[in-house]
């Protein structure tokens, strides 16, 4: 038995096996494509290493794609054939990935969370439930879990720059701007390749409208993101949000066609469908086509990935976004397909098959009748689930892109409550008034009191 970075025991006695588990473990907290290198290392080195496989399956999870649940099934049912050796903490995560396969979410949350309470260095169980709370959409959770921890670590500890990211963004979502702000600063200086410490700060500089100082921040911290995931083009996507209030829509482009979708990176060419990546490009495909700007033949290739994941709806918030783009290419049979498949998963008791049918379903329909010009039906589609959108996840900066569909109907409905709604709802939690904000100041004009 061997201890990791952290001095938790693990179960194995190959000093070779810890080593690699715990630079996977970092290369997973960092964002940095080698984590599964590195991980296969550990399982080399010895293949009966329990938790190994557990972080085996928590990967083929993260990537919130139907496909991988049988690796991850597999990795759990090897976990478990090893798990007389484990410890009582590493048995904690192999019931989390078993929660995670069968999709109950809310008992794999539980789980983590003991593991992290008893066991506050832990970040495997605490990154993994920050992550997954925030795909939940109760940024409450983050908050009070981060805080929670936060005493037990210092800057000694391997991973401290990660605690201070994720409380700059679980604050940052909950309006705490000032403390989100230095506990990202912070994090930047520990790491200054740290994307999550980037991105949280990314997110306080949207919410506060400091446009320059948001491009100018990402644009310096460019250079420390050799190797990183996916979470890279997200960072461009967050300095795109930045372009377009100015009306740089040149610049925006070029992002989306060399940052954040460039369909020739290795990244996208590894996973040309990851989640993340169709949800940043459908989301500003979407804003554009709003201000006018002609975006070409970008729609098809995403609708043809759309197409192949009808079904597939482990990633609540990615849906409406997959729609977008069979929407906006006029594919109505495949549409009506996906919707289906939807109907059919949403029949199901797991925490994310509720989700869908309770509000993915409804913003997916809202989503093709806005494309066909049936705005009186987006807006009574969307009206009752307006309190609930946030259930699918995403932060106020991906949220927002739902309430400019509402806002884009409301508008052409000529619907005057409509419109004082959603710029009454959006001015209640956005510091910038709808008047600053460039998806939402022409309405703000025409409707102002």
């Amino acid at each position: 038995m061997r201890k990791d970075l952290h001095g938790l025991t693990l179960s194995t006695d190959s000093g070779t096996a810890v080593d690699a588990f715990d630079r996977a473990t970092l290369a997973y907290l960092k964002y940095r494509t080698d984590a599964a290198r590195h991980l296969g290392a550990a399982l080399k080195a010895d293949p009966q290493f329990a938790l190994g496989h557990v972080l085996r399956g928590y990967f083929n999870m993260l990537a919130y794609n139907k496909a991988n649940i049988q690796g991850a099934a597999e990795a759990l049912a090897e976990a478990r054939k090893h798990a007389k050796r484990t410890t009582t903490r590493e048995a904690a995560h192999i019931e989390a990935l078993a929660r995670w396969v069968d999709g109950d979410l809310d008992r794999m949350l539980e789980v983590w969370r003991g593991v992290f309470a008893e066991h506050p260095h832990d970040v495997l169980a605490f990154r993994l439930h920050h992550f997954n709370a925030f795909w939940l959409g109760r940024p409450a959770t983050m908050q009070a879990e981060v805080e929670r921890v936060f005493p037990h670590w210092s800057a000694e500890l391997p991973g401290w720059g990660m605690i201070l990211s994720c409380r700059c963004f679980a604050h940052e979502e909950a309006g705490n701007y000032t403390l989100a702000e230095g506990a990202g600063r912070q994090a930047i200086e520990v790491d200054p390749g740290d994307l999550w410490g980037a991105h949280a700060i990314a997110h306080v500089l949207e919410m506060q409208g400091r446009r320059s100082e948001g491009i100018d921040w990402l644009k310096r911290l460019e250079p420390n993101w050799e190797g990183a995931n996916n979470l890279k083009h997200h960072l461009f996507w967050h300095r795109s949000l930045f372009h377009i209030e100015r009306r740089e829509f040149d610049e925006v482009l070029s992002l989306y066609d060399h940052g954040f979708r460039d369909l020739g990176s290795p990244l996208t060419l590894a996973m040309p469908d990851m989640y993340i990546d169709v949800q940043n490009a459908a989301s500003m495909l979407f804003r554009l086509e709003r201000q006018g700007v002609d975006v070409g033949d970008r729609w098809l290739e995403l609708a043809d990935k759309a197409e192949a994941r009808i079904g597939d709806c482990l990633s609540a918030f990615t849906l409406p976004h997959w729609m977008m783009a069979l929407a906006a290419t006029g594919r109505g049979a495949a549409a009506q397909r996906m919707i289906d498949g939807m109907r059919a998963f949403a029949r199901g008791n797991g925490t994310v098959e509720r989700l869908v049918g309770r509000v993915a379903l409804p913003l997916c329909e809202a989503v093709m009748a806005h494309r066909q010009s049936r705005h009186a039906e987006v807006l009574k589609l969307m009206r009752p689930i307006l309190g609930d959108m946030y259930l699918l996840g995403g932060s106020h900066a991906q949220q927002d892109v739902l309430e400019q569909l509402f806002l884009d109907s409301a508008l052409k409905a000529d619907s005057a409550g409509d419109v004082q709604l959603i710029l009454e709802r959006v001015s209640g939690r956005h510091p910038v008034p709808p008047s600053r904000r460039i998806g939402y100041a022409a309405a703000a004009a025409r409707y102002a009191h």
